[in-house]
């Protein structure tokens, strides 16, 4: 049990949101066993409290959840199907949540496999970016049987403030892949709206402030607008990372039969950024495309 006799986590994948996420579930009381191939990140949660896994099978030692956080599908399978993987050392509570953003298909599979193993799994990704996992306000989107879910979600209110248990085993990854779509497609407007008015000389600070007190408003305007405009491109939620996503998003749609012409455009500039040594910064960063496409800058 945990410092406040709640329960205990086995958490696999300290990057730059699942640091914040252990932490957050140190803070509601949770024991945290945690275990990343970056040792400097585990202990770095150590230094919060958590304890340090030599492995996969190690960090669900005790463990009445485990959770992943990994960067992409094959990361999740490693951790699931490797040598000290959790399909044959699964924590006590026979639970796992993989809070990754990976394939739907993906999710489907593992969940099947560790049904038959006897253990519960949710696919159950997260919006909100490295803030929203820093003050505990993810929006988390749970896919799975209601029962495991139910398990799940005292532990999800310490991470985060909108969850939803969206469905049937891999529609947390498919309402994620759409949360992307739309993010992808708003970063791309706001790109253009900003290089219009930089080049109609308009003040882009009053652009930007004007166009948040209409029906133009976004999250993506407000939060990522005045890094655009100041050149800030320091990450946040990474280049590669989106065009992961937006990549998963394809795989999909394209399985389905569904045309995404929106997405097939603002993925080719997401690669433009990447060819041109953007992939590690934010997503803010795509406004270079437009700075080299209109010999201008910002900043």
């Amino acid at each position: 049990m945990g410092r406040d006799g709640k329960g205990s986590v086995g958490f696999i994948g300290i990057g730059t949101m699942g640091r914040e996420m252990v932490r957050n579930l140190l803070k509601a009381g949770y024991s945290v066993r945690a275990f990343d191939l970056n040792e400097a990140a585990v202990a770095d949660v150590a230094k919060a409290g958590a304890a340090r896994a030599q492995h996969a099978a190690d960090a669900a030692r005790d463990a009445d959840i485990v959770i992943t956080m990994l960067p992409d599908t094959p990361d999740v399978e490693a951790v699931v199907y490797g040598e000290n993987g959790l399909l044959k050392f699964p924590p006590p509570g026979n639970l796992i949540v993989d809070m990754s953003t990976i394939s739907p298909v993906a999710a489907r599979r593992i969940h099947g496999d560790l049904r038959q193993a006897g253990v519960s799994f949710i696919d159950a990704p997260v919006s909100g970016g490295p803030l929203g996992a820093k003050n505990a306000a993810l929006s988390i989107m749970a896919g799975g049987e209601a029962e495991a879910f139910d398990k799940a979600e005292p532990f999800f209110r310490a991470m985060g403030t909108t969850i939803t248990h969206v469905g049937a085993s891999g529609a947390g990854q498919t309402v994620k892949l759409c949360n992307q779509l739309i993010c992808g497609i708003n970063i791309q407007a706001i790109c253009e709206a900003l290089a219009l008015g930089r080049a109609s000389g308009v003040d882009l600070d009053l652009l930007r402030r004007v166009l948040l007190g209409g029906s133009a408003s976004s999250w993506m305007l407000d939060k990522l607008g005045p890094a655009m405009i100041e050149g800030d491109v320091g990450a946040g939620f990474r280049i590669d990372l989106m065009l992961k996503d937006l990549r998963l998003v394809h795989e999909h749609a394209q399985a389905l039969n569904v045309p995404l012409p929106g997405t097939a455009l603002v993925t080719s500039q997401y690669v433009d950024a990447r060819a041109h040594g953007e992939g590690a910064n934010g997503n803010q960063a795509l406004f270079r495309v437009y700075d080299r496409m209109t010999n201008q800058s910002t900043g």
